[in-house]
C-alpha cells in the first residue's frame, strides 16, 4: 500500500504524519487490496475562524475508488472521523464480497454452465399424473372416502359435471358445496 501525505497552507509535522500513518494502516485489516491512500490536509479560514479539513482518497483494486472529505476545528479530530468513515465504507465493501449473496447469475456464466441443458435436466423429474378430480363420482363414495382419510375437505365432479367441495364441519357432520 502506498502512501501520500500532503499538506495544502499547512505544515505536516512528525506527529501529524505519524497519526495519519496509522490511521491509514488501521484499513488494511479488512484485506481489501489497497493499492494506494492519498491524504490530501489542508487549512482554511473561514469567517474569522480556522478549519481543518482531511480529504482519503482510497484506490482499491477491482474496485471504485473511495473519496472522504471530512473538516473540524482540530486537525486530529478530522483524521480520526476520516479515518472511521473510510473504515466504515470499506467493511461495507468487504460484507458485500464475502456476503451470502456471493453466487450470482455472472458467476455461473462463468463457470460455462449451459443454462438451457439445466432446464432440460430438470424437466426430466416432471412426471405427469391423472387427476382423479375430472372422473364423475358419486357423492356417497366421496364420502366414505373422505371418512376413511384423515383429509378435510376432497374436490370432485358428480355425474352432473358439476365440481362439488365435501367437507368436514367441526360439529362431526359434513358440508356439500
Amino acid at each position: 500500500m502506498n502512501i501520500s501525505l500532503t499538506g495544502r497552507q499547512l505544515e505536516l509535522t512528525e506527529p501529524i504524519k505519524t497519526h495519519m500513518t496509522t490511521s491509514i494502516e488501521t484499513l488494511s485489516k479488512y484485506n481489501m487490496d489497497i493499492i494506494s491512500v492519498n491524504v490530501v490536509a489542508s487549512a482554511q479560514t473561514k469567517k474569522g475562524k480556522e478549519h481543518s479539513s482531511v480529504e482519503f482518497v482510497i484506490n482499491l483494486a477491482h474496485k471504485n475508488s473511495i473519496i472522504i472529505k471530512q473538516s473540524d476545528d482540530d486537525l486530529y479530530a478530522a483524521i480520526d472521523m476520516a479515518t472511521s468513515r473510510a473504515q466504515k465504507a470499506i467493511r461495507r465493501m468487504h460484507d458485500k464480497d464475502v456476503g451470502h449473496r456471493k453466487v450470482g447469475l455472472n458467476e455461473i456464466k462463468a463457470e460455462n454452465v449451459n443454462l438451457k441443458e439445466e432446464a432440460e435436466a430438470g424437466e426430466d423429474e416432471i412426471v405427469p399424473v391423472e387427476l382423479d378430480l375430472y372422473k364423475p363420482r358419486e357423492v356417497e363414495d366421496v364420502l366414505t372416502d373422505l371418512k376413511d382419510s384423515n383429509k378435510m375437505f376432497e374436490i370432485f365432479l358428480d355425474n352432473e359435471g358439476k365440481t362439488r367441495v365435501l367437507y368436514k364441519r367441526n360439529d362431526g357432520k359434513f358440508g356439500l358445496y
